[in-house]
Order: C-alpha cells, then sequence, then structure tokens
C-alpha cells in the first residue's frame, strides 16, 4: 500500500474506532442479553459510509477498497463482534451480491437505499436440511408470465426480521441438476414474504437471526439478479468476498479479546507482581499477538487480490479459516488469563469467547474452508 492509502486507512480507523466507543460500547451488554437489534444505530452507521463501503460513489457508496473495509470491521468488532457481523452481512452479501450481478437498472434502484443505511439488506441461501449442501436446497422459483412463484423457507438468516430487501437463492431446476438455482431480489410487504422465528444464541446475539418464509411470493422477472441458473454460481463468488468479511470479524474480536485480556494481565497482581511477568502468561499473550499479526497479513492479502479483482478462492479462505480459528483460541485463553472473572460478564472476555465460536461456522464453516483449500492445491 502507499503512503496516502495508509493515512487514509488511519484516518478511517480512527473514525470508526471513535464511532464504536461512543455509540456502541454503552449498550453492549443491554443489547446481548435482550438480544435488541439496534436498527437505527445502523442507519447511522450509514450516515458514517459504513453500510456502503466498496459500493462505488455513482451508486450512493463510500467508493472504498477490501483495506479499508476489514478495517471498519476491526474495529468494530474490537468493541462488539455482534454489531460487526450484522455490518458485515449487509456489506458482503446483500448489498455486494446485487452490485457484482445486478444490472444497471437495479442497482440504482436498491444500492443507494442500502448504502445509505436506511434500508437494512438479508441474504438467503440456508436452509434448514441444507447448510453446506446448498446445491439441495428446496426453495423453489417456478415462472408464471412475467412473473415466478417462489416457496420455501430459508434459516439462520441475518436481518430475517428487520431487513428490508433480501437477495434469496432459489430453486429453479431438478435437485442435483447442474445450474439449478437462480437469485432474486425480495422487498418487505410482498405479500406471502414474512419472517419465522428468530433463533436464541450462543453469542453474537445483537445480530438479529431468523428464518424468511415464502408462502407463493410473486416476484417480477426485473427482480432477477443476472440469468436463470446462475444463482448458485453468484452465491460462491459472493462467499468468496463474504471470508474477508467473517476474516475481518474474527480479526477484531481475536484483537478486543486480547486487548482485555493484556490490560488486565497488566493490572491483576499476585505473589507481588504483575501476572503479565508470569512466564506462563506471558508466553499465552506472545501466542495471541503472533496469531492476531499473521491473520492480518492473510485478509490483506486476500484483500489486495480483491481489490485487483483477481481469482482469490483459496487465499480468501485460508484468511477466514486461520482467523476464525485462531479467534477462538485467542479467546479461549482471555477468560484463562481472566481466570475466574473471566467468567463472569463484569468483565469483557465471556462475551468475546461466545461471540467468537460464529467465526468457525458462518459463511462456511472450518471443514468447508479447508474443502476449499485442498481442492484449489491439488487440481
Amino acid at each position: 500500500m502507499n503512503t496516502e492509502t495508509i493515512d487514509n486507512i488511519k484516518m478511517i480507523a480512527e473514525t470508526a474506532r471513535e464511532f464504536a466507543e461512543k455509540n456502541i460500547r454503552p449498550n453492549i451488554m443491554e443489547w446481548d442479553e435482550s438480544q435488541t437489534f439496534p436498527k437505527d444505530l445502523f442507519h447511522q452507521l450509514g450516515e458514517m459510509g459504513f453500510m456502503g463501503i466498496v459500493v462505488p460513489e455513482q451508486y450512493g457508496g463510500s467508493g472504498l477498497g477490501y483495506h479499508e473495509y476489514v478495517t471498519i470491521l476491526d474495529e468494530i468488532s474490537q468493541v462488539d463482534p455482534s454489531i460487526g457481523l450484522s455490518v458485515a452481512a449487509h456489506n458482503s452479501l446483500c448489498t455486494n451480491h446485487i452490485y457484482e450481478f445486478g444490472n444497471e437498472e437495479q442497482r440504482h434502484r436498491w444500492l443507494p437505499q442500502l448504502a445509505s443505511g436506511k434500508v437494512i439488506g438479508a441474504w438467503g441461501l440456508t436452509e434448514h436440511n441444507t447448510g453446506s449442501d446448498s446445491g439441495g436446497m428446496s426453495t423453489t422459483a417456478v415462472k408464471d408470465g412475467d412473473e415466478w412463484i417462489i416457496n420455501g423457507a430459508k434459516n439462520f438468516i441475518t436481518h430475517a426480521i428487520s431487513g428490508d430487501i433480501a437477495v434469496v437463492m432459489t430453486r429453479t431446476g431438478e435437485i442435483g441438476a447442474k445450474n439449478n438455482s437462480t437469485a432474486f431480489v425480495l422487498e418487505k410487504g410482498m405479500p406471502g414474504f414474512t419472517s419465522g422465528k428468530k433463533e436464541n444464541k450462543l453469542g453474537m446475539r445483537a445480530s438479529e437471526t431468523a428464518e424468511l418464509i415464502f408462502d407463493n411470493v410473486r416476484v417480477p422477472d426485473s427482480h432477477r439478479l443476472g440469468e436463470v441458473g446462475e444463482g448458485f454460481k453468484q452465491a460462491m463468488k459472493v462467499l468468496d468476498g463474504g471470508r474477508i468479511s467473517i476474516a475481518a470479524l474474527s480479526l477484531g474480536t481475536a484483537r478486543g479479546a486480547y486487548k482485555a485480556a493484556l490490560k488486565y494481565a497488566k493490572e491483576r497482581h499476585q505473589f507481588g507482581k504483575p501476572i503479565a511477568d508470569f512466564q506462563a502468561i506471558n508466553f499465552m499473550l506472545a501466542d495471541m499477538a503472533t496469531e492476531i499479526d499473521a491473520a492480518e497479513l492473510l485478509i490483506q492479502r486476500a484483500s489486495t487480490l480483491k481489490n485487483a479483482k483477481q481469482k482469490m478462492t483459496k487465499e480468501g479462505a485460508m484468511a477466514k479459516l486461520y482467523a476464525s480459528e485462531a479467534c477462538v483460541r485467542i479467546s479461549n485463553n482471555a477468560v484463562q488469563i481472566f481466570g475466574g472473572y473471566g467468567y463472569t460478564k463484569d468483565f469483557p472476555a465471556e462475551k468475546f469467547y461466545r461471540d467468537s465460536k460464529l467465526c468457525t461456522i458462518g459463511e462456511g464453516t472450518s471443514e468447508i474452508q479447508r474443502l476449499v483449500i485442498g481442492r484449489d492445491i491439488t487440481k
């Protein structure tokens, strides 16, 4: 990166950090305990330019690159990973899918609303019986004149209740057939398009997760993204960028846990000295710092390739795999360093620990990342 880019990233980091400290930190545990999705906060994030980060300015976005995007997610997630998760899902899934595969009319219709934060985006791929095996989805779209009739349901969808626009993958061919999926943009208020059960989750509790339900939803063909049959291919390309998002979320979560543990280890005294001076704790902190730097370098490599519009499927998967698993290890060690206090809600370690596990599951499990990497290096 050149000097101008580095200075710009530092400025963006400071802006995101100040926003998070002022508007997010005072409410962390209240939102977590009540599982409140703070929709008004995301309108504010839109005003900051954080809801259309990589969307070009001509469509109402900030026109930034993936290095800046990672920086914003990192800073927000250091304070509250659940808010970072929602920012990531809105930007990299719903919004980015429309930008990457929508035509000009569709881009101008939906992207300015999404980038402003006045409209919240959702993205529907996973179903109750199809997670990694998304090619076998049961949600169908059947052509009827100039419309499509969509039936089925999606599960584990971020912003399923509070979202205003959803990009939904449907099956338009036979189960198991090649090119059997098509993507559509659905708007809340369409007859038959509703939300269902909200999940009661271990962590990331301020990021809303629920069902999307489709009961004979009639969708105009003008809402179709790309060609019929291209939905699954589109989804896989969207998830390439999504892996950078979850890797950045993991990085921020890990860094937040590490900073909290380091501060505590310097302040907590036993046997007449800070516990940070004991080799067992000191080595633990050293490993945590090293893993954070390694994860950041993998993420920056994937971001550089993404900015250059080069293939980065393997590099994105590596960044997501390593960062997410390191995040869990670091959050676990943070609880250990806090000792008994780490097991209480009076200190931040337990929340980072609960939030961290989603990073190894969402947008492709660790096992799927290894599958992607393995296929790439042996082909």
